[in-house]
């Protein structure tokens, strides 16, 4: 079984950076591409980052490319998310997920089978 857990979360204001960071339990963590998503209440789950297993590619949705930043380090079984210049509108809980497979385009939530708690991101005006 696998476990993903977050961290890195907290409430900033417009502007500011975080870093949020994903945990895998298990040898395997390298084998498989990984993905961060958000959601806010009352709206679907939607996808932010994914990136393939070895990290030389990573497809980023259209809101967030040019101010986020997704890599991992398989030597630590770990997922980063940096966030750049945060807007009230990245106000969301943020989760990671492994995919299915080990390369990139895995941006919908089927072709994810693993999935972390979440961490919540709120941005403040």
């Amino acid at each position: 079984q696998v476990q993903l857990v977050e961290s890195g979360g907290g409430l900033v204001q417009a502007g500011d950076s975080l870093r949020l960071s994903c945990t895998a339990s298990g040898r395997t963590f390298s084998d498989y591409a990984m993905g961060w998503f958000r959601q806010v209440p009352g709206k679907e789950r939607e996808f932010v980052a994914t990136i393939s297993w070895g990290g030389r590619s990573t497809v980023y949705a259209d809101s967030v490319k040019g101010r986020f930043t997704i890599s991992r380090d398989n030597a630590k079984n770990t997922v980063y998310l940096q966030m750049n210049s945060l807007k009230p509108e990245d106000t969301a809980v943020y989760s990671c997920a492994r995919a299915r497979g080990s390369g990139s385009g895995y941006y919908t939530l089927d072709q994810y089978n693993y999935w972390g708690q979440g961490t919540q991101v709120t941005v403040s005006s």
